[in-house]
């Protein structure tokens, strides 16, 4: 009897280097000022590995940067700010069908969806309570509403450059000349 695995070495490998790639642009690339503040395009390659490999093996992607991630941070590693990465991953997976539904061709206004979610809920909203919550002396609410609006503008800038960089290297059919580009039927 023969077991299918769920996750081959190769996808293994790739989402390996997607982590690490996620780490390099996240931590050594774009120095961190503070703590709450960092312009990166770290989410690149987790919501690529989501879109290519599925919803479990981004989210992993996701928080296995973050982890990395941190042992170059000098802030150390909190797991309540792992959430954003793993969603990252994770939606990319979930709205997989939904990107790749005109005939295998990711379209940038799909793309911004798919994107937005993570972006709003993990990035923006969550991650302005826990900052809040961790970082702000003034009060939750009073913290929430500051790092609210300056994660608003920073993410925005960031969201466009992360849905450009996805949708290029997507359409320079890089993933398709590798073999990991999801097949037609196989949207899952």
């Amino acid at each position: 009897m023969q077991s299918k695995r769920s996750m081959t070495t190769k996808t293994l490998t790739y989402c390996a280097l997607l982590a690490a790639l996620s780490v390099v642009l996240a931590r050594l690339v774009i120095p961190m000022p503070a703590a709450d503040t960092r312009f990166s395009i770290e989410a690149v390659p987790i919501f690529l590995a989501g879109i290519l490999f599925g919803p479990i093996p981004g989210a992993l992607v996701g928080f296995a940067a973050d982890f990395v991630g941190c042992l170059f941070s000098p802030f150390g590693y909190n797991p309540i700010f792992s959430v954003p990465p793993i969603l990252y991953g994770l939606f990319a997976g979930l709205f997989r069908s939904f990107l790749l539904a005109n005939q295998g061709q990711l379209t940038l206004p799909r793309l911004s969806v798919a994107l937005l979610f993570p972006v709003v809920l993990g990035s923006i909203l969550y991650q302005s309570l826990t900052l809040s919550y961790m970082y702000f002396d003034g009060g939750l609410w009073a913290g929430f509403l500051f790092y609210l609006t300056t994660r608003s503008i920073q993410f925005g800038i960031t969201f466009v450059l992360d849905v450009m960089i996805i949708y290029l290297l997507c359409k320079a059919n890089i993933f398709q000349r590798l073999g990991v580009w999801p097949q037609k039927g196989k949207s899952s």
